[in-house]
């Protein structure tokens, strides 16, 4: 695939070594992408592990076909990873000692105009991590109520000027249908009235419609609980973020499984009756000046890791 050289994988040496706890384990990629973790793992890993690649897009699933027809140690199944648990189930396996979820979308995904994801380059306005299924942004912008449009580029993107760009994109479908990347983004250009230095205006809304087409907090919620339950004592879940939502996500779901069944104030109980089956690795960690310098898009990249160290229930 001629893009696939064009993607550096972020954090490659750091998520791999915090992942790889037993070399004959049974370890989930869960976002294969064009494959540089699961690589990497494979080349550490004993001829006795397993490795479950996951992945929406069928571009990635491909390269994943291809690494299995060269690794029988690789497993591939092509959906969200939201679906965890039935994908672990269908390998017929009892439990998993890393799953490893990369949370950023690919340069091939991002470089490709046909993808529909970028301001910067024309094509059709998709936004799909699957474009076998499922709703295309083009779509969804045809029928989404201003209100909605709204709260999305709020929450999803952050975006301070919401509202008056969910009224600039109801106003202009009414003339013509939104069907290209570039037509939305001079509408959300023209309607943003404070463009960030270093930043395209329309940043914020293609992430925040592409976060909403791909349903990627509701997913990502699903997955963090089926992972924590599905870990082996020693197994690692190691989660790559690249927007705060993401990783608030992350760090509140990581800290309270951490933190246990505390009792509530002035109940006597000492420290070692609390149950604490996980725990986190106290700082979360970024890409080094060298890494950014070499991959501009790593710069927003944080990554946390939580350890099962009991069999406790949660």
């Amino acid at each position: 695939m001629a893009t696939q050289s064009l993607h550096e994988t972020v954090l490659l040496d750091e998520a791999v070594e915090a992942l790889l706890t037993r070399k004959d384990g049974c370890y989930v990629d869960a976002t294969f992408g064009r494959g540089g973790h699961s690589r990497r793992l494979l080349g550490l890993m004993g001829d006795g592990a397993q490795l479950l690649t996951i992945d929406k897009d069928p571009e990635a699933i491909a390269v994943a076909t291809a690494l299995a027809e060269e690794d029988a140690r690789v497993r591939i199944a092509h959906g969200s990873f939201a679906e965890l648990g039935a994908f672990v189930a269908a390998e017929g396996w009892s439990g998993l000692d890393g799953v490893l979820a990369d949370l950023g979308v690919s340069s091939p995904q991002l470089d490709e105009a046909e993808r529909g994801f970028s301001f910067n380059h024309d094509g059709p306005l998709d936004m799909r991590m699957d474009t076998s299924s499922g709703e295309s942004a083009a779509q969804w912008l045809a029928r989404v109520e201003e209100a909605e449009l709204a709260r999305v580029l709020k929450e999803f993107g952050e975006e301070r000027f919401a509202r008056r760009i969910a009224h600039a994109i109801v106003v202009a479908r009414e003339e013509v249908p939104f069907r290209s990347t570039l037509q939305l983004a001079k509408v959300v250009a023209e309607a943003n009235p404070a463009w960030e230095k270093h930043k395209h205006p329309a940043t914020r809304t293609f992430q925040a419609i592409r976060i909403a087409v791909n349903n990627e907090l509701g997913d990502l919620e699903a997955m963090l609980m089926q992972a924590a339950r599905l870990l082996n004592v020693g197994g690692r879940l190691v989660i790559i973020s690249f927007h705060s939502l993401e990783d608030r996500m992350v760090k509140q779901f990581m800290r309270r499984l951490a933190k246990g069944d505390e009792p509530p104030p002035g109940v006597p109980i000492i420290e070692s009756e609390i149950s604490r089956p996980f725990k986190v690795f106290s700082k979360a960690l970024k890409p080094g000046k060298d890494e950014v310098s070499r991959n501009v898009r790593a710069r927003s990249a944080v990554m946390r890791v939580m350890e099962k160290v009991s069999n406790e229930q949660i």
